[in-house]
């Protein structure tokens, strides 16, 4: 039985001047009318304790473009401005639903440069992708050609920091089938020295992709440190260093696309650690390794990808012990410290470390799925708690 899901077609495209005009019209009327709602919606509450909605910005918008002042708001399409404001709406939605932070506001330098339009603002016929405002369709490099049958309902375009322009065709894919099912489990335990340890024994290396291109990264670096602000020279070096940054994004990314997706389909139940990275990158000597190995993207991929094709994928919560436990006896080690790879238990048993905090976690997950939970619910994609709770957090009352 197929699944309908929204999958997104990411296209790079070489505008022409007159595309990149209207294109950089476009972002900075977004920006400012984000800007604009944003300081709305917070004047409003702070001076009358006052909710704004997206109604209200809506004919805020309408007022704003007859005025002479904002009056170029009209030489762009519409549609991109009214979807900003729903971003808006979003943004704090989930601010109210303390899932996020407080929105902020864009920044002409460092925010992303992107519009989406609707249906009603673009036309898509025989392969070629024509925008609001435009004449001529986009020159889009076809890297895959779209699923037969399929059309998109929102195109976004976007402008990256090393210069390269994007097109993000949003599609309601039908097509989409679970995989047959299988027996197999697996438990991985991610790392520095291998970015994944499978219960299996396979140790998948981590590719260090900033690591071969630091020395070009850092003397880029040096060199736009020298040039002085405001001048063509600084931006021309800002550019050579995010070329660096998006060849490395782009590494990252490709791999983890293939480790992900032979993950999905050799494995039914996938067991993972629940690790929150984003405190763990606080280590000032491991944020860059950390950061590089990109445990938090990995695991997003292999979490919608098992609930596209039917699988399941388990997070074990954080404070479990799977390191220090004896995977044969499970005896509990008092101290594991960083630089011991190999240890033997009392039992007579040597462990590989990475190896045995595998088989810990996928006994873990396997446990809560056969007989259920021992101590908490066990944390399942998508939503819920982890199951085996060994420290509790500082945060929870």
């Amino acid at each position: 039985m197929s699944t309908h899901v929204k999958r997104a077609f990411k296209y790079r495209f070489y505008p022409t001047e007159a595309q990149t005009a209207e294109l950089s019209r476009t972002f900075g009327c977004v920006r400012k009318v984000y800007n604009m709602a944003l300081a709305a919606r917070t004047q409003a509450w702070v001076t009358r304790q006052e909710r704004v909605n997206y109604n209200a910005t809506s004919a805020m918008l309408t007022a704003w473009k007859k005025t002479e002042e904002l009056a170029y708001l009209n030489e762009v399409s519409s549609v991109p401005l009214q979807q900003t404001l729903r971003h808006l709406q979003t943004a704090f939605t989930h601010f109210f639903g303390r899932r996020a932070k407080y929105p902020r506001f864009k920044s002409r330098k460092k925010s992303r440069k992107s519009a989406e339009y609707t249906t009603s603002a673009f036309r898509f016929r025989d392969g070629k992708l024509t925008l609001a405002k435009m004449t001529e369709p986009l020159a889009v490099v076809w890297s895959r050609p779209l699923p037969e049958g399929m059309a998109p309902s929102t195109v976004t375009v976007s402008l990256d920091a090393a210069g390269r322009w994007f097109v993000s065709l949003l599609c309601d894919d039908s097509g989409v089938k679970p995989l047959s099912a299988n027996a197999n489990a697996v438990g991985i335990d991610v790392g520095l020295e291998h970015l994944l340890t499978l219960s299996t024994g396979e140790k998948i290396a981590n590719p260090r992709h900033e690591r071969r291109d630091r020395a070009a990264l850092a003397r880029e670096q040096r060199r736009l440190a020298k040039k002085e602000k405001g001048s063509a020279n600084r931006a021309r070096a800002r550019l050579k260093v995010a070329k660096i940054h998006a060849r490395i994004a782009d590494r990252r990314r490709d791999t983890l696309h293939k480790i992900t997706t032979r993950l999905v389909r050799e494995n039914q139940t996938i067991v993972i650690e629940d690790l929150t990275v984003r405190n763990m990158v606080k280590n000032r000597r491991l944020a860059r390794a950390i950061s590089d190995a990109a445990w938090g993207e990995f695991r997003s991929m292999l979490e919608y990808k098992a609930q596209w094709y039917g699988r399941e994928v388990i997070a074990v919560d954080r404070w479990f012990p799977s390191s220090r436990l004896c995977s044969a006896c499970g005896t509990l080690q008092d101290r594991m410290p960083l630089h011991v790879r190999t240890w033997t238990c009392d039992c007579g048993v040597t462990h590989d470390r990475d190896v045995n905090a595998a088989h810990n976690l996928l006994a873990a997950g396997l446990a809560v799925t056969v007989c259920g939970a021992g101590v908490r619910p066990q944390r399942s994609t998508p939503g819920g708690r982890s199951a085996t709770k060994q420290k509790p957090s500082r945060r929870e009352p």
